[in-house]
């Protein structure tokens, strides 16, 4: 048995048991993926593939129950790489942050600069997605840490972490009739209005969408993006009022918009930070981490880690 073979398992389940990709993710050619394939069930003495003539359709029971092993083994394989490279240097090396755009855009900026004062010789790869992309960079191994409000903690497979709070924005153009009202906008004031905000399950979205349930309300959503640029565009051009995240307004930069506070009318949101369980963490990453939350300390996140899932 060797890595390879397992490599080849894994990988052929992710690219849909189509071994042409998995050769090309793997430098090698489709023969000696099957080769591979083969050789491992020969050892075991079980098929882990369903077959079709020559193609691979799925896999058998033996496979489904040996699968969540292979991916153990080969977690265990990087994280072993992962602590020789720590212990010989500790301040150089990548690390993949995978985040959604609103907090890529508006919340990492100043870690990023400020992680990079302290790590001047990491590279850091910033990967973006909706909320379950990034859960999915974090299970296949290709982002080390990911950011996002909503969705992370559906993962069992996940260690999250609480990073901060945050509330939603009301955004219109000047001379808007809202600007009008002296008390609070309400729920009902802002229904009466086409609404342009962010997609399902995109930067608290599933909070706003409660809130007018509640009320009883169905407003009319013209327009959705995952990008708070983007929904502000559209807003600038008249289309509807926005409903953003606040960090995503800024008065001195969005000069044609005027900004109403809707922490009243929308749960608080939360931010969470996610590590895939098993995972070895080189001591740049905790840095990073603590840099983006000072709250998350080394022991805090291994406290997290270590926690049943």
């Amino acid at each position: 048995m060797n890595f390879q073979q397992l490599k080849s398992v894994r990988e052929t389940v992710r690219c849909g048991f189509n071994l042409t990709e998995v050769a090309a993710m793997l430098y090698t050619s489709q023969p000696g993926v099957s080769r591979q394939i083969r050789e491992l069930e020969e050892e075991l003495g079980v098929d882990i593939f369903v077959r079709a003539g020559k193609r691979l359709t799925g896999l058998t029971a033996p496979g489904q129950a040996l699968l969540p092993i292979v991916d153990r083994l080969l977690l265990d394989c990087a994280n072993l790489k992962r602590a020789g490279q720590d212990f010989h240097s500790r301040q150089d090396g990548p690390l993949t942050i995978a985040a959604t755009h609103s907090q890529a855009r508006y919340a990492l900026p100043h870690v990023v600069r400020d992680f990079r004062a302290l790590y001047p010789q990491v590279t850091l790869h910033l990967h973006q997605g909706s909320p379950k992309q990034v859960a999915e960079m974090l299970l296949s191994g290709e982002a080390d840490i990911g950011v996002a409000t909503e969705a992370l903690a559906q993962y069992p497979q996940l260690a999250t972490l609480p990073c901060y709070r945050w509330t939603h924005s009301i955004v219109v153009p000047p001379g808007h009739p809202l600007l009008a009202h002296n008390a609070p906008v309400t729920l009902q004031q802002l229904a009466k209005f086409p609404l342009i905000t962010y997609n399902q399950g995109f930067t608290g979205r599933s909070h706003i969408d409660q809130a007018f349930e509640l009320a009883g309300l169905h407003p009319e959503i013209v327009l959705t993006a995952m990008d708070a640029d983007v929904i502000k565009t559209y807003v600038e051009l008249g289309m509807g009022v926005g409903i953003v995240a606040s960090i995503a307004v800024d008065p001195d930069r969005d000069t044609q918009l005027r900004m109403l506070d809707a922490r009243h009318l929308f749960e608080v949101n939360l931010t969470r930070l996610a590590i895939r369980r098993g995972t070895w963490l080189r001591g740049f990453t905790y840095g990073f981490i603590e840099t983006f939350a000072s709250t998350l300390t080394r022991e805090a996140v291994d406290k997290a880690l270590a926690e049943p899932a």
